[in-house]
């Protein structure tokens, strides 16, 4: 079924040749049902998979699904489905037309190397209520002083909505573990239809700086997110607007590494509005 509706395999943000994360992408997804897209993803298994379902000139209507629901918005599929696009029809610009709003989308490049950003949607940080923040620590096996100072809990949210949990060492950070079902409970109960996002930044916080990701995702088989541009988005509004970094900045988040597919993502940073991510993606190998 999936050969006659025109999947590609795509893995978006590969830090090195087996990284990144792989997406889906069907560039002609009108004559689908919600029941045949979301069919398709779960047989290809993917973290998610992207239908373009209508095309009017340079808006592109999109949706994307997990391999157990419809979610509002997917980073990574967002630039695999514009590599696709660019591929087919020459780089350019595009607005994707997405469940969680309109979202500005550039590519760049020649044939087989071709680079795409999206600029979010406009993002919000909110804070996380103390006792969900007590649950969810307790469900990662984290401690208040397992927690980085110069970085509180809270969410963001930049097309989805992801907790932002900032471990102190990296010890910790390498070694922590979660049980997945009560995960996915408390993730399904608060409407985080993205990723946990944990992260540790060994350096000083601003402009310039690398931040090491882990993107918690229990879905299916899965349990980690090897890229996440909606979670990598949403850091940036809440490094601007929680932890007051001065922008316009960038930084680099690389994420992927424990579960053996190694991914970088750069973001920038702008004094207020959308956050932009860039990355590449290139046909999934096997």
């Amino acid at each position: 079924m999936t050969e006659a509706v025109g999947i590609l395999n795509l893995t978006a943000f590969a830090a090195e040749p087996g990284g990144g994360n792989p997406a889906g992408v069907v560039l002609d997804a009108s004559a689908l049902a919600d029941a045949d897209m979301q069919r398709i993803a779960a047989e290809l298994g993917h973290p998610e998979t992207a239908f373009v379902t209508g095309r009017d000139s340079e808006r592109v209507s999109v949706r994307y699904f997990s391999p157990d629901a419809e979610v509002p918005f997917c980073g990574h599929a967002t630039i695999a489905t514009a590599v696709a696009l660019a591929e087919r029809s020459g780089v350019g610009s595009w607005v994707f037309a997405t469940p969680a709003g309109d979202v500005d989308v550039v590519t760049t490049g020649e044939p087989g190397r071709i680079a795409a950003g999206f600029t979010s949607v406009e993002p919000h940080v909110a804070d996380l209520d103390p006792e969900v923040a007590a649950r969810l620590l307790d469900l990662l096996g984290l401690a208040d002083d397992d927690l980085d100072p110069r970085m509180p809990l809270a969410q963001a949210f930049a097309g989805n909505v992801h907790p932002v949990v900032s471990v102190r060492s990296a010890a910790t950070f390498d070694g922590f573990g979660y049980d997945p079902l009560p995960v996915r409970a408390l993730m399904d109960e608060r409407g985080w239809a993205g990723t946990v996002t944990v992260i540790h930044v060994a350096g000083e916080i601003g402009d310039g700086m690398t931040v090491e990701a882990r993107n918690i995702f229990p879905v299916g088989d899965i349990l980690e997110d090897p890229a996440t541009g909606s979670a990598a988005a949403a850091l940036g509004v809440y490094l601007r607007d929680r932890i007051a970094v001065p922008a316009p900045f960038r930084f680099t988040v690389r994420q992927g590494r424990h579960i053996g597919r190694p991914s970088i993502l750069e973001v920038d940073v702008p004094p207020s509005g959308g956050i932009r991510v860039s990355g590449t993606a290139v046909p999934l190998a096997g």
